[in-house]
């Protein structure tokens, strides 16, 4: 059994990753220009964009509309590099847990209790 903790970091993360390089992707930026943005390499970005990375789940609606937003904030200049982090992990907090679980055919209960601080919007 995996760890919340690493579910998150093997799962989550880089969904946000793959939808927010795509969004950029598609708002006119240059892939060069995203990598240094999300301070990842060129080919991390090309790997986002063709699935190679970041596609183990699905993002619901609410997420991806999030990411959207964060996105055109960052294209037009609104957000800087330097919020990245922050509005990652608040997106983060967003994810529903329980479908990523369900995604990954990883049953909540198998989890220890000392085990779910990383759960995000589904803690407790």
């Amino acid at each position: 059994m995996k760890p919340p903790c690493e579910i998150v970091v093997w799962y989550v993360i880089p969904a946000i990753r793959s939808e927010l390089a795509k969004e950029l992707l598609n708002l006119g930026m240059k892939q060069k220009d995203v990598s240094e943005l999300m301070d990842i390499t060129q080919p991390a970005v090309s790997q986002y964009i063709t699935d190679k990375r970041g596609s183990g789940i699905r993002l619901n609606d609410n997420v991806r509309g999030m990411i959207h937003d964060f996105a055109r904030e960052l294209s037009v200049g609104e957000a800087t590099k330097a919020q990245l982090i922050p509005r990652t992990c608040d997106i983060c907090h967003h994810v529903e847990i329980s479908d990523v679980l369900k995604q990954l055919n990883i049953d909540k209960s198998d989890l220890g209790e000392d085990c779910q601080s990383c759960l995000g919007s589904e803690v407790n």
